[in-house]
């Protein structure tokens, strides 16, 4: 059990739910693989195994972390180091293209950089940044639902079956999921499900060669390191609790989205609340949504 922080009297609730989560989305995987090798006689499944292998292991990372508790887990630094062997499923099949095509420089072939420097800094870049906006109900879920489901439209689009049916199963597990973790959150995901997910991100982004939209998704992120890199990735992401349920930011500065999100709708609204946090930054990343497909339809 784990407090409720963004409410009065930090109510206890469930931890770890991100195991739930993350046990629903190998289930469907598995029935797909089942299905397509004894009804469709296709047997070249290594990069989807490969990618549950690279799930699988971050969760495990997370598991670590929410297990030793909040504050008492695994250090900062030691978190990307972990990630790093997360990475190593991806690397060892050479999975995606090593051919990209980059704003101003334009074409460049990696060669064996690709799966040696470019993959494993996309993993754990991905999925430690995803660990970093979170600590609010459904925040974490509703997030990776809007961005696996825009890298699965994507996916169908461009004909990359493999990472449609992966970010696929994970929205199917996160809507399952959302329903419990949705203001007032029942169960918390914690860093079991915020790692995998990220990762997962980034391994659709590799199989379905859609590593600039993966970037665009993730500018609500990048935003948060920003801010995070102000204090010194010392500030919390909670926010002070009114008695009548109201947020206040924690402290002076703004050193998180979720700081930026009270302090712009506090002008707005006089009055902030932890739903009105999550729907502000929901519907930010929505409009990122539609960024990245008009930049997408616009190559199309």
């Amino acid at each position: 059990m784990g407090g409720d922080m963004n409410k009065p009297g930090k109510p206890k609730v469930a931890e770890m739910g991100g195991v739930c989560v993350v046990f629903g989305f190998i289930l469907g995987i598995l029935i797909y693989i089942g299905l397509m090798t004894f009804y469709l006689q296709e047997q070249d499944h290594m990069a989807i195994l490969a990618v549950l292998c690279s799930v699988l292991m971050t969760c495990m990372i997370g598991m670590m972390d929410d297990i030793l508790g909040w504050k008492k887990g695994l250090r900062q630094w030691q978190k990307p180091i972990l990630t790093v062997f997360a990475a190593l499923p991806m690397m060892v099949i050479n999975a995606g293209h090593s051919t990209m095509i980059l704003p101003v420089v334009g074409s460049i072939e990696w060669g064996i950089l690709y799966p040696l420097l470019i993959v494993p800094i996309g993993i754990v870049g991905a999925s430690n940044a995803y660990n970093m906006v979170a600590g609010y109900n459904g925040l974490e879920a509703g997030m990776g639902i809007l961005i696996l489901s825009t890298m699965a439209y994507v996916a169908v689009v461009t004909n990359r079956p493999s990472a449609m049916i992966l970010a696929l199963c994970m929205v199917g597990a996160l809507v399952a999921f959302l329903y419990f973790n949705w203001y007032p959150a029942r169960v918390f995901p914690g860093d079991s499900m915020t790692y995998s997910v990220g990762a997962l991100v980034a391994c659709v982004a590799i199989l379905g060669d859609m590593e600039k939209i993966a970037v665009l998704l993730y500018m609500p992120y990048a935003v948060d390191f920003v801010l995070q890199s102000r204090s010194g990735f010392g500030a919390e992401a909670f926010a002070k609790v009114n008695d009548d349920g109201s947020l206040e930011r924690p402290c002076k500065g703004i050193y998180h989205l979720t700081h930026l999100a009270i302090a712009l709708l506090k002008r707005t609204n006089g009055r902030v609340y932890e739903r009105d946090v999550v729907g502000a930054i929901l519907g930010a990343e929505a409009i990122v949504v539609l960024i990245a497909l008009v930049y997408f339809w616009v190559l199309a």
